[in-house]
């Protein structure tokens, strides 16, 4: 019977989506974060629950083909990064396998050809944005990193190697301005206290950088100094923000934003296009592979110039708005508002005059579109990670586009709605999957579906 605190000896043979090892122990699956297929290691059992237990890599006997030195040093403790410890090849292999397990196992389809995975042409620095929340250490000095997995607890990290190395600099220039102020630290717990986040995004082509102070306040103590002190830091920042979030949230921004220094925003190039990047916009996070996940989509679409293409939970409107130039008509649909507020102003900003942005959700917009007669073409969707409604699925197969072009960042609801769609009359004609988060789990696929 197997019980917390067991050792064992066993050998890892498969890896989750989540990215632990698997292993097995008194016919029980035994999951084991941080370890690769092949490894030949030491479990400690920590937790059992009913159908699989969870352990811990106790030591390591013979290392995988796959193994390599991880360099960040917190990334056991961070855990935001499962695969620092592999090979990028392995990695690429098991997230590939992981959507043809997908598609297998839970949409039942046999024979499917995938293309090969795009993987990134840099492994490291690759982020444009992040959120660092603040706090205090038991002794009372300042913490400022990331939580770990599954926790509140935050990893106190002087650098990340996802992120540009001027978000570092940043950071250190702000907990030196802090051991000048000792400006106070927000308490969760208490609603008590002023800094809350430090939050910065970086335009990779354009070279613009914000940092963004969130606060449980409008105003900090000596804003000039800190301002003073991020410019000699980093001269490449282009904005300094002061954003109020006195909410009892995990939110981390809140509604009002005051410029303490520079622009209110950042702006970027994406597939040709700008994009005027505020605080509170999307943007995507790893812009090189958003070039070459819509690159993908823009062929799946293959558009001629004379189709009218819907753009279904269209966010700002880039991936429609990348393809805008060869459609007859854009008509983009998402349920913020101020998502479609800024998807206009993308569309003017870039002289995009065959747009169209409507608010509403998907299948709502998807059903008024079929009520006054507009035929698309050609359809894009890019749902959250839940995946679609199978009423906007109904309504899509009804309006009868030829092509369905479907960019998912869940391989398993992808899966569920692709088997909806075939149900439907959607043949899958074409797969592939898409790295944009290197070293995290997280997987990005497009597909193509045809009408019979």
């Amino acid at each position: 019977m197997i019980k917390k605190n067991d050792l064992f000896e066993a050998e890892i043979t498969a890896v989750t989506a989540e990215g632990s090892g698997i292993c097995r122990y008194e016919g029980m699956a035994v999951f084991v974060p941080r370890t690769a297929v092949g490894d030949r290691c030491i479990v400690r059992v920590v937790k059992v629950l009913k159908n699989y237990a969870f352990g811990r890599l106790e030591e390591l006997l013979i290392p995988s083909p796959d193994r390599c030195t991880p360099d960040c040093s917190v990334s056991a403790q961070c855990g935001g990064c499962v695969y620092w410890h592999i090979s990028y090849e392995a990695e690429l292999k098991l997230k590939e396998q992981r959507v043809r397990d997908a598609l297998e196992r839970i949409g039942g389809f046999r024979g499917i050809e995938m293309q090969p995975i795009l993987g990134a042409p840099n492994r490291n620095h690759y982020r444009n944005k992040c959120q660092l929340p603040i706090g205090l250490s038991r002794d009372g000095k300042l913490q400022l990193g990331f939580y770990a997995v599954n926790s509140h607890r935050i990893v106190d990290t002087h650098t990340c190697l996802l992120q540009p190395e001027q978000f570092d600099r940043a950071a250190e220039a702000f907990r030196a301005w802090h051991a000048i102020t000792d400006e106070s630290v927000y308490d969760e717990t208490a609603h008590t206290g002023i800094l809350r986040h430090l939050y910065m995004r970086r335009g990779e082509k354009s070279g613009d950088m914000m940092v963004c102070v969130v606060a449980n306040s409008g105003a900090l103590h000596e804003e000039e100094l800190l301002v003073s002190m991020l410019r000699e830091a980093v001269p490449e920042i282009t904005s300094i923000i002061l954003n109020t979030n006195r909410e009892k949230t995990n939110v981390v921004l809140g509604k009002t934003c005051r410029t303490l220094w520079g622009r209110d925003s950042i702006s970027d190039t994406l597939c040709g296009l700008e994009f005027e990047i505020a605080p509170h916009a999307f943007y995507q996070v790893n812009r090189t592979q958003a070039e070459a996940l819509y690159g993908k989509a823009a062929e799946y679409a293959a558009l001629s110039g004379s189709e009218n293409l819907l753009d279904l939970y269209c966010g700002t409107g880039t991936i429609g708005l990348s393809m805008a130039h060869k459609a007859k008509k854009l008509i983009g649909a998402e349920i913020v508002p101020a998502a479609i507020e800024n998807a206009k102003r993308n569309a003017a900003r870039n002289h995009i005059q065959n747009a169209e942005f409507i608010c509403g959700d998907a299948a709502h917009a998807a059903k008024v579109l079929y009520d006054r007669g507009e035929k698309p073409d050609v359809i894009i969707i890019d749902p959250p990670r839940k995946g679609c409604d199978p009423s906007l699925i109904t309504t899509i197969a009804a309006m009868r586009p030829d092509r369905v072009v479907y960019v998912s960042c869940d391989p398993a609801t992808l899966a569920r709605d692709l088997k909806q769609f075939d149900a439907d009359g959607y043949r899958i004609t074409a797969v592939t999957p898409v790295d944009m988060f290197p070293c995290t789990a997280h997987c990005e696929v497009v597909v193509q579906l045809r009408l019979i």
